[in-house]
């Protein structure tokens, strides 16, 4: 089935391959029988300019030389009428008759070196046979008949004369007229070679209408020989012995990639194997048959084309119509690997070019890594640039680097001097501005935060509402992770807009100050409470003994007094956990110091109710006083 539609597909694609190079054909010969009229206008302009030039010249050559033929007819005719006895006036008529061919000499050599000056410039006119084949090329016009039109009627006529059917070649003669050679077959006239004509050729006039003569009778009867029945007999037969030839290849290619698909099949498990790396399967057996077949096909449509090329030409060059069409063929699958390998050879250049400013570019940014590397260990020190300052500046010095290197590589681009190539970049450069505003905001905000050293990774900062540790840090986003485990990406240009407050900035000198607020009534002296919070503070391990813990008498509000324990820390990651030991310190030291822990509100009526402080802190004969109850009696 596979073999069926191969064979259907490569006959429709050899229809329409002959299809579109028969229209092109056809288009090539109606421009040839109109002689190439509107063919490459600026050429053929310029071309009309120059023998235009030429034949305006020519015209006041020729002007002069009739004046000096009808003087050099009055001359003779004096002379003849002149005395035997009348030497004297002889001798003066015959030295103008000299002067007359002296004239006509250099006339002649005059119009021979224009002619030599436009031949290495101007193109005639050709003059086509039958079969599309140019004859010769025409240069120079006669009368009103310019170049293009003498070969278009010389074309014309020797068309006629191949459609007569009694035609008798040894009839095309050259006679000679005045100072022009026609060529005539009976009485119609095919052309006349005029003395520009053979100065063209840079031979003699007749030597020249003979030449054309000849060609003319050799092209018709050439044609009549290869329209022949029995040559287009001959050329069918080729054709479809080449076609009979061609579909016994392709089946025994076909047939030849049937039994390699069987013997891949068959052998898979000894040919194929898995492709492996450690433990990983990089193309599985099953994925490599799948590959393999894939390639026998493209393999198989390639050589199923190279055929179909082949065949075409062969085909086009047996009939003599068809001829032009191989190499228009050729040339359309050529041209294009041609056109690439050329741009290919004239890009090596810029090639070289590109790749040295690469090289040195990557080893120079090299270089740039290693010095912030040294900076950035502390090798290196230089003042005022901290050592977290060095693989943020790095980066941007790389940017630059780079975008310096495609500044230099970018004029050796193939195109980029092109209209499409500069429209393409600008269109790129807009949609990157415009969709690109917030990132370059962070970007720029990075870089102030990194500039600023407002904080570092490990380091745990608060903004906002936002409390965690710095575990990411980039040009557009920061990453905390805050104590419930939680991670949270921040843009840079929010943190840069708050207010950033850095617990761990401070810890590696005095450490940082944890402070909480116990409110307690008037009734407990604040010496006593200074003790118990400062006990609290000593008994959490977190907390520094030395600087020593200290309170701080905040406010006396209305119902107790606010006071803020402040201890030391290094420990700063764990704050939730020193706060809630330190809290838990504080209840108990309170209760041994029998320290009601009364806020922000508590009321309670003393006779007859339990105290606050828990049953372990109080002695165990301690019992609720009862109520008292005082009557005053009246007199």
């Amino acid at each position: 089935m596979n073999v069926y539609y191969m064979k259907k597909s490569i006959l429709l694609l050899f229809l329409v391959s002959l299809w579109m190079i028969q229209i092109q054909a056809q288009n090539k010969t109606e421009l040839d029988s109109v002689n190439i009229k509107k063919d490459s206008v600026n050429k053929d302009s310029i071309n009309h300019l120059l023998l235009e030039d030429f034949h305006q010249k020519l015209a006041a050559i020729t002007q002069q030389r009739v004046q000096d033929s009808l003087r050099k007819i009055e001359l003779e005719n004096k002379l003849q009428s002149l005395k035997t006895t009348d030497n004297l006036k002889k001798e003066e008529l015959l030295a103008q008759l000299k002067q007359i061919e002296e004239s006509e000499l250099k006339r002649v050599s005059e119009k021979k070196a224009r002619i030599d000056a436009l031949r290495a410039t101007a193109k005639g006119y050709p003059v086509t046979g039958v079969m599309q084949d140019t004859l010769f090329s025409i240069y120079t016009k006669i009368g009103s008949s310019t170049a293009k039109d003498r070969a278009l009627n010389i074309s014309r006529k020797i068309a006629q004369l191949y459609n007569d059917d009694f035609l008798l070649l040894e009839q095309i003669k050259v006679q000679p007229f005045e100072n022009t050679f026609d060529i005539v077959y009976k009485e119609m006239i095919l052309m006349s070679v005029s003395e520009a004509d053979a100065i063209w050729y840079n031979q003699p006039i007749e030597k020249v209408a003979e030449s054309f003569k000849d060609a003319i009778k050799t092209a018709i009867s050439f044609a009549k020989e290869e329209n022949s029945v029995k040559k287009i007999a001959i050329r069918t037969g080729l054709v479809l012995l080449v076609i009979f030839m061609i579909w016994l290849v392709i089946k025994l290619i076909t047939q030849l990639f049937i039994k390699v698909d069987l013997i891949i099949k068959r052998n898979q498990k000894s040919l194929l194997k898995d492709l492996k790396y450690n433990d990983y399967v990089i193309v599985s057996t099953e994925q490599a048959m799948v590959l393999v077949s894939y390639i026998t096909k493209a393999i198989k449509i390639i050589v199923y084309a190279l055929i179909l090329y082949i065949t075409l030409p062969i085909l086009f060059s047996i009939f003599p119509f068809t001829r032009d069409w191989a190499s228009i063929l050729f040339n359309l699958i050529w041209n294009p690997f041609k056109g690439v390998i050329n741009n290919i050879v004239s890009f090596l250049p810029n090639l070289f070019s590109i790749a040295v400013i690469y090289f040195v570019m990557r080893y120079f940014i090299r270089f740039v890594k290693y010095i912030f590397s040294e900076i950035k260990y502390g090798k290196l020190k230089i003042t005022g640039f901290h050592e977290d300052w060095a693989m943020p500046t790095y980066g941007i010095v790389r940017v630059l680097l780079y975008a310096f290197m495609v500044v230099l590589i970018f004029p050796y681009l193939p195109g980029s001097d092109s209209v499409v190539f500069k429209g393409v970049s600008v269109f790129v450069g807009i949609l990157f501005s415009l969709g690109s505003s917030t990132a370059i905001s962070n970007m720029v905000a990075g870089l102030v935060i990194t500039y600023m050293r407002s904080f570092k990774i490990g380091d745990r900062i608060m903004f906002g509402d936002i409390k965690g540790d710095v575990i990411e840090k980039t040009l557009l986003i920061t990453r905390l992770k805050t104590v419930k485990n939680e991670i949270i990406t921040v843009p840079n240009s929010t943190i840069l807009a708050s207010n950033i407050i850095n617990y761990t900035s401070n810890a590696d000198e005095n450490g940082l100050i944890l402070h909480t607020t116990v409110t307690l009534g008037y009734d407990v002296p604040w010496k006593l409470v200074h003790e118990t919070l400062i006990t609290a503070a000593l008994r959490t391990e977190a907390l520094s003994k030395t600087p020593k813990p200290f309170v701080l008498q905040t406010s006396l509000d209305d119902y107790y007094v606010s006071y803020e324990l402040n201890a030391y820390t290094k420990v700063v990651a764990k704050q939730a956990l020193i706060y809630s030991e330190l809290h838990q310190n504080i209840q108990d030291v309170c209760n041994e110091n029998g320290i009601e822990i009364l806020s922000p509100h508590y009321r309670a009526t003393r006779d007859g109710n339990m105290t606050t402080i828990p049953s372990e802190y109080l002695n165990k004969d301690y019992k609720a006083p009862s109520f008292q109850v005082s009557i005053k009696k009246e007199k």
